[in-house]
């Protein structure tokens, strides 16, 4: 029986160890690697971790000079598609020496340098500036082939950035007016479109790769803890308080659902915390206000461990009300806010229907159960109702 419980505390490791390891492989796609070896961009290639964007780079003998070409899918009639780099301590967009290029509404590609500062940050005007980065053999290409809007340059760099620890910055943006690039979409996948490379090893430090794999966590300990295991317990104190266990067992296993449910939801809870304080550029209200709830009233559903009534007191009837009425609205609010988190983390949508699977299939079961209950319910009522007319029956037949 406490296998039950405990299953989908596995399964929950092996989803995150493949989650895990699928991260870290990140070849470019051949044809992107085609179109750039047709511009003498042949050295190494990265699958960037967002907005389903790639980048390769030749890195030159003398040590200040690199070839680029960053590529990004951009589905709008109008809009922008932006790489830079950044001489900070840490890569981000404010201090962001960028290659912007922008499609027009009309179809035509232009490409100009800017600097990204604070007030564009605060929405204020961005025109094209130049640069503290030499930069060559700028151009701004569509190819029909991969679909994408291809930036190439040649940089010759300053001694700022160094090579070994080369953060760089991309992103996409669906509005434009003129040469001026407007506010980009405040979605996970924008934030996290920054990286800290090594263009002589290829390797990388992704800031946002560390906080999506702890966002993956964050769900898959949501969705196991409070989305599963409590409803399944829930489900086990209706409907399994006298059949098919012994009232012991099924109490037991109530408790050991709930429990390891608890653990899972507050872990997740917990690493819920720490990336909304670590995400000091954007919040989630709802998201975070019905985690709170969820988190304050199942520790209060919890406290029914020790706080709970006996049989013979008199409160005991409406303690079980409560206790009741609380755990069902505690189910709606937390598939409410299941579906809040996915929307907010947007995974594929194997997530969302998974989930919705799960809950079908756990609503199923209920439904099934609920039915059986009633039946039995309406039998033993038929059958008591037989035997105190047999009863009746037989006092008049010996009165007569």
């Amino acid at each position: 029986m406490y296998y039950s419980c405990h299953f989908p505390v596995l399964l929950i490791l092996l989803i995150i160890s493949l989650t895990s390891m699928s991260a870290y492989s990140h070849p470019c796609s051949e044809d992107f690697l085609k179109i750039t070896a047709e511009r003498n961009v042949t050295g190494s290639c990265k699958k960037l971790d967002t907005l389903g964007a790639e980048f390769r780079w030749n890195h030159r003998p003398n040590g200040s000079q690199i070839d680029i070409a960053f590529g990004a899918k951009l589905e709008a009639d109008a809009g922008w598609v932006a790489w830079g780099v950044n001489p900070g301590d840490t890569p981000q967009m404010v201090g962001t020496r960028a290659l912007i290029g922008i499609k027009q509404p009309n179809g035509s590609l232009v490409i100009n340098t800017y600097n990204i500062t604070r007030d564009t940050k605060r929405r204020c005007q961005l025109l094209p500036s130049k640069i503290d980065v030499g930069v060559n053999n700028l151009k701004f290409d569509y190819s029909s082939q991969i679909r994408y809007y291809v930036i190439y340059a040649s940089l010759d760099l300053p001694p700022a950035y160094h090579l070994s620890k080369f953060k760089h910055v991309w992103q996409v943006g669906y509005k434009a007016e003129g040469l001026e690039p407007k506010m980009h979409p405040t979605t996970l996948h924008n934030v996290d479109s920054i990286q800290t490379l090594d263009l002589v090893s290829g390797s990388s430090h992704n800031i946002g790769r560390h906080r999506r794999h702890l966002r993956t966590v964050h769900g898959i300990l949501n969705i196991a803890g409070w989305g599963t295991l409590l409803p399944i317990g829930v489900i086990i104190a209706r409907y399994f308080k006298s059949y098919p266990m012994k009232k012991k067992w099924w109490f037991v296993l109530h408790i050991s659902c709930q429990i390891v449910g608890y653990f899972l939801g507050t872990t997740g809870f917990i690493i819920g915390l720490w990336l909304g304080h670590a995400s000091k550029h954007y919040s989630f209200f709802t998201h975070r206000i019905l985690a709170i709830f969820i988190f304050a009233f199942t520790t209060l559903q919890m406290f029914a461990l020790r706080l709970l009534p006996g049989k013979n007191d008199e409160y005991r009837e409406y303690w079980n009300m409560y206790h009741h009425f609380l755990g069902y609205a505690l189910l709606a609010v937390i598939s409410a806010n299941i579906f809040e988190g996915i929307a907010i983390l947007k995974p594929e949508n194997t997530w969302k229907w998974g989930y919705i699977g799960l809950l079908g299939f756990l609503l199923s079961i209920a439904l099934v159960l609920e039915f059986f209950t009633w039946c039995k319910f309406f039998c033993e009522k038929s059958r008591k109702s037989s035997s105190t007319a047999s009863q009746v029956s037989g006092g008049r037949s010996e009165g007569t």
